[in-house]
């Protein structure tokens, strides 16, 4: 019996990308492995375009092909978010394996038959891979971060503002991975579903792996879905995660460092709650301007300074420290300073 892979799509007014996603689909080289059967799972999330009958006329094309497509969704007025429509697609999926892709996106020919073989010895894992941008010069830095970091890194470097360490688009899994951590959070617009999802997951022990080979054309347009996410909602998820299961551990209660003295650095420290403030022990930088003052943090509400911390060069840093600037912006300097403590990123420092 062909083992089944669902394709999980939510389209909301998605008619001018619906040619060249399906078109994609209908290329995989998987299509072909009589051990493997496609299923592609829409779910129409309200759209008042003519998304509707361009899926009635792909799912024709799809099961000419021998694939199975399934349209579900369209019945409500209001659209009902990302997180509901995969939840919605995945409930009216068959198959064992989840391959998600968003409707702007296209499949490269051997997505599918790749992150299979690698998702089949991988139960537990998240499968990502690496992607081209369209345009191509949109995003840069964060195209270098996601498609060059370091596999070991995976599931370390997930504090950033770059959100999950394998894209969302280019997801493959096993469908235990979805049963373990308990569908996608429905909160709706504004809500980054896919980091939310993606903690849970490596909360449930769950590993984060990659296909390195570019498997997507990642586009990049003003409609996007990511423009719609809170940059606060985001913050508050990932300071909640990291106070959680890295600063109230016992080697950071006993005192951490904060590298950048900056907006981002004090930003940081404002937002810390009282008791891991006290464990802060320094700033350090390497603005010579900055070095050898304090910060001081001023309560608006008791109306006096709290907290005094001393700013100091990075080279007298003690670890543990966390990291509060954002990487690829000053043509490799921070990054040489970083690598010239001799640290271990996840243990001596985090990248927040």
């Amino acid at each position: 019996m062909a083992e089944i892979v669902s394709v999980i799509i939510t389209a909301l007014n998605g008619a001018k990308w619906i040619d060249t996603c399906f078109k994609s689909i209908l290329c995989q080289t998987a299509g072909s492995d009589k051990t493997l059967q496609i299923e592609v799972c829409v779910f129409d999330d309200a759209s008042t375009d003519n998304t509707r009958e361009l899926l009635q006329r792909w799912k024709t094309i799809l099961e000419r092909s021998g694939m199975w497509m399934k349209i579900v969704g369209g019945n409500s007025d209001q659209p009902k978010g990302v997180g509901y429509g995969r939840n919605y697609a995945i409930k009216y999926a068959t198959g064992s394996y989840l391959c998600f892709q968003d409707i702007d996106d296209e499949m490269l020919p051997d997505r599918i038959s790749k992150q299979y073989q690698m998702a089949k010895n991988n139960q537990d894992a998240i499968i990502g891979s690496k992607f081209i941008r369209t345009p191509p010069n949109s995003t840069c830095r964060f195209t270098r971060w996601a498609n060059e970091l370091d596999p070991g890194k995976l599931d370390i470097q997930i504090y950033t503002t770059n959100g999950p360490t394998v894209i969302m688009p280019t997801w493959f899994c096993h469908r235990k991975v979805f049963d373990r951590v308990g569908a996608f959070c429905e909160d709706g617009k504004g809500t980054p579903e896919d980091l939310i999802f993606f903690y849970k997951h490596l909360d449930f022990g769950g590993r984060i792996l990659r296909v390195d080979e570019v498997l997507l054309n990642y586009a990049y347009h003003e409609n996007a879905t990511t423009f719609s996410i809170s940059k606060e909602i985001i913050w508050k998820i990932r300071l909640e995660r990291l106070i959680q299961k890295i600063l109230r551990t016992d080697l950071w209660k006993h005192g951490f460092t904060i590298w950048n003295a900056g907006k981002q650095g004090r930003r940081f420290f404002r937002d810390l709650p009282d008791d891991c403030k006290s464990f802060v022990r320094a700033f350090c930088d390497v603005d010579e301007n900055k070095i050898n003052t304090n910060y001081e943090y001023f309560d608006e509400v008791k109306r006096k300074v709290l907290y005094t911390v001393p700013i100091i060069h990075f080279k007298t840093a003690e670890k543990p420290i966390v990291v509060c600037m954002k990487l690829d912006l000053t043509n490799g300097v921070f990054e040489e300073n970083l690598k010239s403590m001799n640290l271990i990123e996840g243990l001596d420092y985090v990248i927040f």
